[in-house]
């Protein structure tokens, strides 16, 4: 599967045949598949039960007005989940595309049509999508146009920053858009919460209490062997790393989901592997210090107010195979660093205060939500309820 979505995305002729001649053949069974008006259909970021729709999912669970419905998630490996109270399909099998025709209402942060085009009108949809972006998506992607959101009835944003950016990357209608910010990120805004999350996700992890916790979080980078692996292999020594902080720091190596091959890594009790842990939040609340690239975690972070540090060692290449939305030099608290050496240097001699300064400058720049995004995601879907601006200050 993930060898012939790579094809998909990179030979419009294939793409635009498979999305004509799938959308028609389940447009065609939706005709005689019955919505079930409390069916309620879930997916997560790399297909696996987290991020918003996670969210929303463990509000509704503990709201007894649910009590009636029936809650799914679509997974990609449902062999990784033993709780056998939720509800788990296979992604991209035919009980998926049969599941998401029976449903009323579909929960995502990514896409549920999975390209193609065959939602019914009485199907109501929020998406939540999975991050504020810093690196361009979507159609804004040079040779990408085939991403059409237009039939979602609520897509869920958090900044004036991102509305714009949202409307030209999904061909969006823009009454779709409702301002609630990331469900996934109300837990980041309770801060009488952090202690205690802080004390049990260094126990879970069995880390040294004695040391601060560094979070490096890279994004993704493309396929080098057309979807065969996406892999990402660092040009850092860490051996220099652990010399240099070892005796200050742990590191924690979070890889993006869709990362699925890490080389030249050796792990040990300096630096972890964190990847497959279940919640990022924990983890961001835990550490004291993110390092990243072109991750839409930088914005997530930034609520925390901690210090940030953009390691962009394939910053030029980036840019012109990808490129951004804002100049990144410029807007992030520290620049794009380059070279490890100077990373390193800045970590060392950093002025604990100064940072969180400059990251609380860019979160007032770019956050202007607050802290209920999940019950006014839940309470425009199910109560129809139009969400007006919302303003964090």
């Amino acid at each position: 599967m993930q060898r012939i979505e790579y094809i998909l995305k990179h030979n419009v002729y294939i793409q635009k045949t498979y999305k004509v001649l799938m959308s028609l053949v389940f447009k065609s069974i939706g005709i005689f598949v019955k919505t079930e008006k409390n069916l309620v259909l879930f997916n997560g970021h790399g297909w696996k039960i987290n991020d918003s729709p996670k969210a929303i999912y463990d509000h509704m669970i503990n709201d007894k007005k649910f009590n009636e419905y029936r809650m799914v998630w679509a997974v990609k490996n449902p062999e990784e989940y033993s709780n056998k109270k939720i509800e788990i399909i296979k992604m991209d099998s035919l009980k998926y595309f049969i599941t998401a025709l029976k449903s009323k209402y579909w929960i995502s942060c990514v896409n549920i049509e999975r390209g193609l085009n065959f939602k019914k009108k009485s199907t109501i949809y929020l998406n939540t999508w999975h991050g504020i972006p810093l690196k361009k998506i979507g159609n804004t992607v040079s040779g990408r146009n085939d991403f059409d959101f237009s039939k979602i009835n609520y897509f869920s944003y958090s900044s004036e920053y991102e509305e714009k950016i949202y409307l030209n990357a999904f061909n969006l209608d823009k009454h779709s858009l409702i301002k609630t910010g990331l469900p996934r990120n109300d837990i980041l805004f309770k801060i009488q919460l952090h202690s205690s999350v802080k004390e049990n996700t260094r126990k879970n992890l069995n880390l040294d209490s004695s040391k601060k916790i560094i979070l490096y979080a890279p994004t993704w980078r493309d396929s080098d062997d057309k979807g065969k692996q996406y892999s990402l292999k660092p040009p850092i020594d860490f051996k220099k790393w652990e010399e240099e902080i070892g005796d200050e720091y742990i590191v924690l190596l979070r890889t993006h989901s869709y990362t699925n091959k890490l080389l030249g890594v050796n792990f040990n009790k300096f630096i972890i592997d964190v990847s497959d842990y279940p919640n990022i939040n924990e983890l961001m609340i835990l550490s004291d210090i993110l390092i990243s690239d072109y991750s839409a975690t930088i914005f997530d972070y930034s609520i925390l107010e901690k210090p940030i540090f953009c390691f962009g060692y394939d910053y030029k290449e980036y840019l012109e195979s990808r490129g951004f939305y804002i100049n990144l030099n410029e807007e992030l608290p520290n620049g794009v660093i380059s070279e490890e050496i100077n990373l390193l240097s800045q970590i060392k001699n950093m002025n604990v205060q100064i940072q969180s300064e400059k990251t609380k400058e860019f979160k007032n720049k770019y956050i202007d939500y607050n802290l209920n995004a999940t019950l006014e995601c839940v309470n425009t879907i199910f109560g129809g309820k139009k969400v007006e601006k919302n303003n964090l200050n």
